[in-house]
């Protein structure tokens, strides 16, 4: 897949474009969403995300255009996940409604900037290394035990809203939506800014799963990256659409735990396949079963339709239990 600098810049552009169209037209003014406005908004940027895949159709042929959408459902399936933990982080500092727009949408920023740079790194890596596949497929693997398990998001938010009350001097009181206040003339962080480096650095480190269940889905960077920006620009208005449906899906993470799990058995197969380990087959690549794009979208799609689906009936039939117990 060649990608020219023109196309990278281009590319960029367009995102940051809307990253601050999003700003201005709905976080600058505080307010709290409706749900019609944040229902609508969602779509916007789901389609917007769809004619981008078309144009990767288009331009460099149905398998990439494949391989963007994999990336991207999987993304954004992962990303609910993430809403979970956003909206412990932000009951925990009881953050204003009006004020949440604005926390969530700098540290999808944020969190994006940081992922640009752990994508490069991954792709300099894999460009060098065939074995990082071997690497990336354990960590998946162990991201869904983990994730069965129950994982310790809250324990990870929780050390690093101590590092950053460790070095920054903060207030407790929110000053509408500043992030910096001055408190007997000296300039401290309120809450809000504390907010806003815990929800980008948990969403780094949920990066360290999504990200290489992304590159075992394509190894072209230019597909991560677009598939991680374009999932991460609907987050907020996905945050506040859903967040009422939250506690009903209840067998989401077993269904991402799957996808990560098959992804990670994707990813040591490709592995195996292209082997350059010595002390494995001498060396030589393995001939194991390949996974192909098209199989991975039906396994993703179908998986999260059926955990989706099955949460929702759960949650209907608890609830009629209860009512009429």
């Amino acid at each position: 897949m060649d990608v020219s600098l023109l196309t990278w810049g281009l590319t960029c552009a367009v995102i940051l474009g809307l990253f601050v169209f999003d700003f201005f037209a709905h976080v600058r003014v505080p307010h709290e969403p409706t749900l019609r406005e944040s229902g609508f908004w969602s779509a916007v940027y789901i389609a917007i995300s769809v004619v981008f895949g078309l144009f990767v159709w288009w331009r460099w042929g149905g398998g990439f255009a494949g391989e963007f959408f994999a990336g991207y459902v999987t993304e954004k399936a992962l990303s609910v996940d993430n809403l979970f933990v956003f909206v412990v982080i932000m009951a925990k500092f009881a953050v204003p409604r009006i004020y949440q727009q604005k926390v969530l949408l700098l540290g999808i920023v944020m969190a994006l900037v940081m992922r640009g740079a752990f994508i490069a790194v991954g792709a300099a890596a894999i460009a060098r290394y065939s074995w990082v596949f071997y690497l990336f497929g354990v960590i998946l693997v162990l991201t869904a035990v983990n994730m069965l398990r129950g994982g310790d998001e809250p324990a990870k938010e929780g050390r690093i809203e101590r590092f950053a009350k460790r070095h920054l001097r903060t207030t407790e009181n929110y000053d509408g939506d500043k992030l910096l206040s001055r408190v007997d003339g000296r300039r401290m962080a309120t809450p809000l800014l504390l907010v806003l480096i815990v929800i980008g650095f948990t969403d780094l480190l949920f990066a360290f799963d999504s990200i290489p269940a992304i590159f075992g889905l394509t190894q072209e960077p230019y597909l991560v990256f677009a598939a991680n920006a374009f999932a991460l620009m609907g987050l907020r208005q996905l945050f506040f659409l859903i967040g009422g449906l939250l506690d009903r899906l209840v067998f989401l993470s077993y269904g991402l735990s799957f996808i990560l799990a098959f992804i990670g058995v994707k990813l040591i197969l490709h592995a195996l396949h292209e082997n350059s380990l010595g002390f494995i087959n001498g060396g030589q690549g393995v001939p194991v079963p390949a996974v192909s794009t098209g199989l991975s979208l039906v396994v993703i799609g179908a998986t999260l339709v059926v955990t989706t689906v099955v949460s929702l009936v759960h949650s209907s039939r608890t609830k009629r239990r209860a009512t009429h117990g």
